[in-house]
């Protein structure tokens, strides 16, 4: 299994406004793709600012190519993430998971 890490930040103001753009995009785009095993989208404040790191799960490198391409360094990025973003990361974070625990 392969983790998929994005990280961004978006004025305190627009946090809550900007989460729920998130579910309705990316989360969305994710859960949606074959081979998605699941996303977990975290929220933390930083003076005034509000950062979000999205994780994504996927069964493998073919299924992850699925949603973001051949190149899946690069970020993938949505029409409105301009409005709310304070900066745009050019590239995201894979992890290969090495073990998990089931609960």
């Amino acid at each position: 299994m392969i983790v998929r890490a994005w990280h961004g930040k978006s004025p305190e103001s627009l946090g809550d406004e900007y989460a729920d753009y998130i579910k309705k995009t990316g989360v969305k785009a994710y859960r949606t793709t074959e081979g998605n095993r699941g996303v977990y989208l975290l929220r933390g404040a930083e003076k005034g600012a509000t950062e979000f790191l999205l994780l994504s799960l996927w069964d493998s490198l073919a299924s992850l190519k699925r949603f973001a391409g051949l190149d899946v360094e690069k970020a993938f990025y949505f029409p409105d993430d301009d409005k709310y973003l304070l900066e745009k990361e050019e590239y995201v974070t894979h992890y290969e998971v090495l073990f998990k625990e089931k609960t």
